[in-house]
């Protein structure tokens, strides 16, 4: 009864703070600044390709959850040309993933530093109930890293991604930007015009993080095929980063519930 009295007082707040202190970190990571004295977060440029194939190449600026600028070079396979487009000075993507996690991360700060500082836990349910939502807040801001959008290809041709490049992009390509784990991921995906007579066998994919060559779809009255996909990506660091605080975090709530789990089963066991 008295270590488990020590636990609730003692050890419970002690990895309260060490979360504390892990998850400030990865949410400092969300919004680096551009200097040490803090202020605009900082841009970072980063480039994606695929080795051994020049088909595609993105230069990539990320400034926190924004994509604030993109190169884009596409090589046209069936007569090598050269297809260049970039985002229009005025324009930012958000990366609604990166938004996301965030906002979980901050979320699960919350929860743990909303209570008074002299606050004593009581009950080890007390303490397995705030557990389980930190866990819950630190799942979902992993779970939006590492599980992208299914995206069917209408919903790709409709969104406001295809009017944010200059000069506009061709009507026979699609693009699309996302987060998978820690890589920033460019898809790029070259379409042909289904002629009505080949229409007969016409089947629509249906959502998908990624839709291969022969997927086929309905978009402005008119019915495509995509013919060629081209994906690139790169590590972003910090994202990398991120990942292994909430992976450290929610092995030390764990180990907090079981500990607690444990000293309750016994606890029963005794009143028994």
């Amino acid at each position: 009864e008295e270590e488990f009295k020590w636990l609730l007082q003692e050890e419970v707040h002690a990895v309260l703070k060490q979360l504390q202190d892990i998850l400030k970190e990865a949410s400092h990571r969300f919004t680096q600044p551009a200097s040490s004295s803090g202020g605009a977060v900082k841009q970072e440029n980063f480039v994606l390709s695929t080795s051994g194939t020049d088909q595609v190449k993105g230069v990539l600026t990320l400034q926190g959850d924004a994509l604030c600028q993109a190169d884009v070079n596409l090589k046209m396979p069936r007569n090598n040309q050269l297809l260049h487009f970039a985002f229009r000075e005025d324009k930012q993507w958000k990366l609604q993933q990166i938004q996301d996690a965030r906002n979980h991360v901050n979320q699960a700060i919350y929860l743990l530093m909303n209570r008074d500082v002299n606050y004593q836990f009581k009950t080890g349910s007390e303490v397995l109930k705030l557990m389980d939502a930190v866990m819950l807040q630190l799942s979902r801001a992993r779970n939006r890293l590492t599980t992208p959008a299914t995206l069917t290809l209408p919903e790709i041709a409709s969104s406001g991604l295809t009017k944010m490049f200059t000069p506009a992009l061709p009507s026979d390509v699609l693009v699309n930007f996302y987060i998978n784990l820690n890589k920033l991921c460019l898809t790029v995906y070259q379409l042909h015009v289904l002629q009505a007579s080949t229409t007969k066998n016409f089947k629509p994919a249906g959502g998908s993080i990624l839709h291969n060559p022969g997927a086929m779809f309905e978009f402005g009255n008119q019915r495509y095929e995509v013919s060629h996909v081209h994906k690139v990506e790169c590590v972003v660091p910090w994202l990398n980063d991120a990942l292994v605080f909430f992976t450290v975090s929610l092995q030390l709530c764990q180990q907090l519930k079981d500990k607690i789990s444990v000293f309750s089963s016994y606890w029963n066991y005794r009143q028994f």
